[in-house]
């Protein structure tokens, strides 16, 4: 794989932890800016809102430029950002600059993700986009810990500061690494052209299996901790381990999934989405055993992140000639499915249904994601059918010999 790729997966471990590590880092920075700590969740909210906010606007307004001005105008953007909110006065500036961060997220996964597959040969593409993601996955595994360690010991300010020094080597390293794409088609890049891709509804129904198969993920991982306390018996530095060997669940899931897709895209998806469910589903009964419930957390971090380097390459196979919008309002679907499982996971925990109740609704989120990836799949064959019936091969014309009448012979 060329050496871009690891530029792009660099990037993709700063957006990755910072995202994440605030969760580990909120105590300090409510007791810091002294609010409580759910007052400072709305530092997660903000980037969150960044995201789905950023990812369209920006893969729009700069869809004439070169992609890799783009790349690195992002990360320059999530770097400044970063070193912002770790100067933050206030919980209410520091939700503005957290929204600030969260807006380049989707831009550079969604031009990050056409970028990898036009380095990549034929038959690599998903493989290409999944050396990329593994960045996010390793942030889970590596940058998480180490930010949350560090945010613990010198405070959550470090913790910024240092995720900022990593923005600022990603940028170097795009710039020196990836090559030049050129400026994008025009017609493919006006706001008409961008939109045009959202005429199918494949693409659609492609945002909606993200929505919904991996919301069963995050209803799930939404609730992990207490899961893991409570019903586990682990202590909370047991639960630190495990959500590092989740990590590593992910990294390998990225990394199969990647496989998968260059090879069978939609058997890969329908098994990867069957796996979700069946193993959320499992974990309502296995979480009551530390054992189990340990391998039980890894194989929910694979088969989560198995979808997402297949559908990444789904979505933009569905997009034609415009796949950098398309390929970031993934990265919304994402955050919005992170939202739904959260919510859902909530909501049936406080109507008394008890800690484990998110894992049967996951189970059920993913099922229907399922269900969607049927219906999307059944849509592929019928389209094919009908392009091979307009598409007659010459072969198969019958060839009609002109009739010649036989000549008149005079009596």
């Amino acid at each position: 794989m060329p050496f871009a790729l690891l530029a792009l997966a660099l990037g993709a471990f700063g957006i990755g932890t910072t995202e994440f590590v605030m969760m580990g880092v909120l105590p300090q920075a409510a007791a810091d800016l002294g609010v409580s700590i759910p007052t400072a969740g709305h530092l997660i909210t903000g980037y969150a809102l960044g995201v789905v906010i950023g990812a369209p606007t920006l893969a729009v307004l700069g869809a004439r430029l070169p992609r890799k001005a783009m790349l690195v105008s992002t990360m320059s953007l999530f770097t400044v950002g970063n070193l912002l909110f770790a100067l933050s006065p206030s919980a209410e500036i520091g939700m503005a600059f957290r929204f600030l961060v969260g807006l380049p997220h989707g831009a550079f996964f969604g031009i990050g993700a056409v970028v990898a597959t036009s380095l990549a040969g034929e038959g690599n593409r998903a493989k290409a986009v999944s050396m990329m993601f593994m960045g996010l996955t390793l942030a889970n595994v590596v940058g998480v810990p180490l930010g949350t360690l560090l945010g613990q010991q010198f405070g959550w300010r470090a913790t910024f500061v240092v995720v900022a020094a990593v923005g600022l080597v990603a940028v170097a390293a795009i710039a020196r690494l990836v090559p030049d794409q050129g400026r994008p088609d025009p017609q493919q890049a006006s706001v008409r052209g961008q939109l045009a891709a959202f005429r199918s509804p494949q693409v659609w129904l492609a945002l909606a299996i993200v929505t919904f198969g991996l919301g069963g993920t995050f209803a799930c991982l939404s609730y992990l901790t207490p899961i893991l306390t409570d019903v586990s018996g682990y202590s909370p530095t047991g639960v630190t381990l495990l959500l590092v060997l989740a990590g590593l669940g992910m990294t390998l899931g990225n990394y199969l999934g990647g496989r998968i897709a260059d090879k069978a895209l939609m058997p890969g998806l329908y098994a990867a989405l069957v796996g979700i469910a069946a193993v959320l589903g499992t974990f309502a009964i296995t979480s009551s055993d530390k054992v189990a419930a340990a391998v039980t957390v890894f194989l929910i971090g694979v088969g989560g992140f198995m979808v997402a380097p297949i559908m990444q390459t789904m979505v933009m196979s569905k997009a034609g000639g415009s796949p950098v919008l398309v390929s970031a309002a993934v990265q919304s679907a994402f955050n919005i499915a992170n939202s739904i499982g959260a919510y859902a996971g909530g909501l049936v925990i406080a109507h008394g249904l008890g800690l484990l109740a998110p894992n049967l609704v996951g189970s059920v989120l993913s099922m229907l994601g399922l269900a969607l990836a049927v219906v999307s799949g059944g849509l592929e064959r019928s389209t094919r059918r009908r392009t091979a019936a307009r598409e007659v091969p010459a072969r198969d014309i019958p060839v009609v010999e002109p009739r010649t009448e036989p000549a008149l012979v005079p009596a």
